[in-house]
């Protein structure tokens, strides 16, 4: 009985494991190459988008992810995920 309530809990309140975060990828990637929100912004167009990503304020394009994609080396399918905006 214990065991189906810790279960149920962990369900309830864990996040999935299915698949990674796009944006804490992206931070990832970034931290392991050294990486600032400037040079996130020479990827993406400009410093208010590279912000606006890393805060997720906003989503990424299809053109972001490519470029994402061909400069930092992130899968495209890792990228292409769902992710919650923020408030």
């Amino acid at each position: 009985m214990l065991a189906l309530l810790i279960e149920n809990y962990e369900s309830e309140t864990e996040p999935a494991f299915n698949e990674p975060d796009p944006i804490e990828v992206i931070k990832f990637r970034m931290e392991q190459n050294n990486l600032k929100s400037k040079d996130l912004a020479e990827i993406v167009g400009s410093k208010s988008k590279a912000s606006e990503i890393l805060n997720k304020k906003r989503r990424l394009t299809l053109t972001m992810i490519r470029k994402l994609n061909k400069s930092l080396g992130i899968s495209a399918e890792l990228l292409i995920s769902e992710y919650k905006l923020a408030n």
